[in-house]
């Protein structure tokens, strides 16, 4: 066993989007539990896990550790700019976490503290802390815990901006922004609101495109239909051919026609690609967290399949995987019941019964994913053995799914 997959056998990892008032994701939280409390968890492997998909000027990253022992260990450690950690109030406000807070503020990390501190916060650690974490729980409790909120400890906290964690709406978004908060932790998704009519109108021409294009590669049309359909297209043309042409894709020759385009991507890649470009047709800016987790739902569920090895799952069942996630969020995007948007592609039973019906194969996966999503360890670790998986594996799936994701980006 590798020092990497030691670590991660000993913890369950969830994460969220950090969403700006833009509605553009900032940064990735990580949100770290150990699944045992008597396990020291080796913050130094923890890391090299870590930097293996947010190294050092890399994306953004806020560290949610939920172990005091370890996130004291953590903050000793050097920690690469691009990685942000998040202090609990109790430890910002204890006298020995002092000068490794303000260590760490000089090496030019971002530090969060999180909560409302009980306790009056050091007047020098004031500028150390670039935002504070307030749940959307203790923000409706604000004016009831505090009869005077000009003598309250919480009340220097005011210098700081603030991110509003435990946002599920659209509506709890929208008012957590109206109070001044700089960005907010969670999926908005619970009530996605209505596209407009001239958003409908503008997605449609490039949706009906897609959609019969997906059509074809499950019929397996030759080429020239598939080109055709392109042309019909202009900007999905260019889209596809700027993908290959792309850095990203290190391809040893330049593509330079929609023909030899779909020659080099392929069937099988060339339907993801059509996959992720229809899931992400709304241009809606509230659409954006809804998006972003629909690209990690598909590749999350891709790579749990591929997590099972040789006794696995085939290609096609990873593909199926992999378009069950893209489109498991579908009918927000485009404001349709799912069954009658499956009913216009081709799509496997498997995936059918999975997004459908809520049930089959595939569903553990689906509900693995969203467990995953709201970081809570029990849950998570419960559809891990339902699917017969290590937390080794599933911790491994998502790390590598959400590397892929960031170099899509």
């Amino acid at each position: 066993m590798t020092i990497e997959n030691n670590i991660l056998g000993q913890v369950s990892l969830g994460y969220s989007p950090m969403i700006d008032r833009n509605r553009a994701v900032m940064a990735t939280r990580l949100t770290i539990s150990p699944l045992r409390l008597d396990v020291h968890l080796d913050c130094h492997q923890l890391l090299q896990a870590i930097g293996a998909v947010w190294p050092a000027g890399g994306s953004l990253l806020s560290i949610n550790l939920s172990n005091e022992t370890a996130l004291a260990t953590m903050m000793q450690s050097a920690l690469s700019t691009n990685l942000m950690l998040e202090i609990p109030a109790f430890m910002a406000t204890d006298s020995h976490f002092v000068e490794p807070i303000l260590k760490l503020h000089q090496q030019g990390n971002t530090l969060l503290i999180k909560g409302r501190p009980r306790l009056e916060l050091a007047r020098e650690l004031l500028p150390c802390f670039k935002y504070s974490v307030i749940d959307l729980v203790d923000e409706r409790r604000l004016g009831e815990s505090e009869d005077d909120p000009a003598t309250h400890p919480a009340a220097a906290m005011r210098s700081i901006a603030f991110v509003q964690a435990g946002v599920v709406s659209q509506e709890q978004m929208h008012d957590s922004f109206k109070r001044g908060a700089v960005a907010v932790l969670g999926w908005p998704m619970q009530d996605i609101l209505q596209l407009s009519e001239q958003i409908q109108q503008a997605v449609a021409p490039a949706l009906q495109v897609i959609i019969e294009l997906i059509s074809h590669v499950d019929n397996a049309a030759p080429i020239e239909k598939l080109e055709d359909t392109l042309k019909r297209d202009p900007t999905l043309a260019f889209k596809l051919m700027r993908s290959l042409n792309s850095a990203a894709m290190g391809l040893a020759v330049e593509i330079t026609s929609i023909r030899h385009a779909i020659m080099m991507l392929g069937y099988a890649r060339l339907k993801k690609w059509l996959a992720l470009l229809l899931t992400t047709a709304s241009q809606d800016p509230d659409m954006k967290p809804v998006m972003f987790a629909a690209v990690r739902r598909g590749l999350i569920m891709e790579e749990l399949g591929a997590s099972l090895g040789e006794s696995g799952p085939d290609t096609a069942m990873k593909d199926e995987l992999f378009i069950c996630g893209m489109f498991s969020l579908l009918d927000s995007l485009l404001q349709m019941p799912i069954g009658q948007l499956l009913d216009s592609i081709p799509v496997a039973d498997r995936v059918r019964h999975c997004l459908v019906d809520h049930c089959g194969p595939h569903h553990g996966y689906l509900e693995l994913t969203q467990a995953i999503e709201q970081g809570n360890w029990f849950d998570i670790r419960a559809g891990a053995e339902a699917l017969m998986l290590g937390m080794t594996e599933v911790n491994h799936a998502l790390l590598r799914a959400l590397d892929k994701a960031l170099q899509l980006e």
